[in-house]
C-alpha cells in the first residue's frame, strides 16, 4: 500500500511538472533542448557528485558501524541489540539536525553562486559568514539538547529502562559531543559546490563519513570496545571540521583575490 501511494505521487508529481513546463512564458523549450548533452551532464554532476557521496557515505558508514555495534557489544554489559536500536535512533536524530542544516544551506546557494557569478565576492562572503552562524546556532541548540536531555529525547521513539536508557545517555553525549563542528562543516561543502569547487566538495563531504570515522571506528573500537564505536563520533567530526575550516580558508583567499 506504501509503494503505491509511493508510486501514485512520483506519477502525479511528474505530470504537474509537465504541465507547468507547458505553461512556460519567457522559456520556449524545443525538441533540441531535450537532447543530453554530455559536457553540461558533466558540470551537473560534477556539482552534484558532493550530496551523492554523503547519502552513500551514510549507508556504508551505518552497515560498518552495525558490524562493529554487533561485535563489541556482544562483549560487553549492554548486549548486541542496545547499541544497535540506541545508536540507530541517535543517528536519525542527528540527521534532522544535518537536514535543517543541509535545507538552510542550500537555500543560499542560488545566492552564492549568483554572486558569484557575477563577480560580487563581497556578497559571496557575505551569505557564507550568514549561513554559517545560523548553522552553528542550530548545532549548539542541539548539542544541549543531547547533553541536557538525552534520555528524553531517546524516550520519544519509545520508554525503557536500565541498560538501554544508560547506553542511550552516552550514546547522545559522547557520539555527538562535538557535533557542534557539523554546522560549519556542511555548510562548507555546499558552499563549495556554489561556487563550482566540485573536488573540493567531495573532499569536505567524504572527510567526515569516510576519510575519518571509518578508520577512528576501527581503530578506536579496537582499544576501548564499545565506548570506541562511540568515541570514533567526535574524532571524526572534529578533524572534519579542522579540515574544512583549512580549505575553506583557503578558498576565502583565493576568492579575496578575485575582487
Amino acid at each position: 500500500g506504501a509503494a503505491l501511494a509511493t508510486i501514485i505521487g512520483q506519477i502525479f508529481t511528474f505530470l504537474m511538472g509537465l504541465n507547468y513546463i507547458r505553461r512556460f512564458r519567457s522559456i520556449q523549450l524545443k525538441k533540441s533542448d531535450y537532447k543530453i548533452h554530455f559536457h553540461s551532464c558533466k558540470k551537473v554532476m560534477g556539482l552534484g557528485i558532493s550530496s551523492f557521496i554523503t547519502q552513500m557515505s551514510i549507508v556504508i558508514v551505518m552497515a560498518v558501524i552495525n558490524n562493529l555495534l554487533t561485535k563489541n557489544g556482544a562483549l560487553s554489559e549492554y548486549g548486541s541489540e542496545i547499541p544497535i536500536a540506541v545508536v540507530g535512533i541517535v543517528i536519525k536524530v542527528n540527521q534532522l539536525v544535518i537536514a535543517a542544516t543541509v535545507g538552510i544551506a542550500s537555500g543560499a546557494q542560488p545566492i552564492i553562486g549568483f554572486n558569484y557569478g557575477a563577480g560580487n565576492i563581497k556578497r559571496v562572503k557575505q551569505t557564507f559568514r550568514c549561513v554559517v552562524i545560523v548553522a552553528e546556532i542550530l548545532a549548539v541548540i542541539a548539542f544541549a539538547a543531547y547533553q541536557l536531555v538525552p534520555v528524553q529525547i531517546i524516550s520519544i521513539f519509545g520508554k525503557e529502562s536500565g541498560l538501554y536508557n544508560q547506553f542511550a545517555e552516552l550514546c547522545f553525549r559522547i557520539f555527538l559531543l562535538a557535533t557542534i563542528f557539523n554546522g560549519f562543516q556542511t555548510v562548507a561543502a555546499l558552499f563549495m559546490q556554489s561556487i563550482g569547487r566540485a573536488v573540493k566538495s567531495a573532499v569536505i563531504s567524504l572527510s567526515r563519513q569516510i576519510i575519518f570515522l571509518l578508520p577512528a571506528e576501527f581503530i578506536l573500537s579496537s582499544i576501548l570496545g564499545i565506548l570506541g564505536v562511540l568515541w570514533a563520533g567526535p574524532v571524526a567530526d572534529i578533524l572534519a571540521f579542522i579540515l574544512a575550516v583549512a580549505i575553506v580558508g583557503r578558498e576565502l583567499k583565493i576568492l579575496e583575490k578575485e575582487v
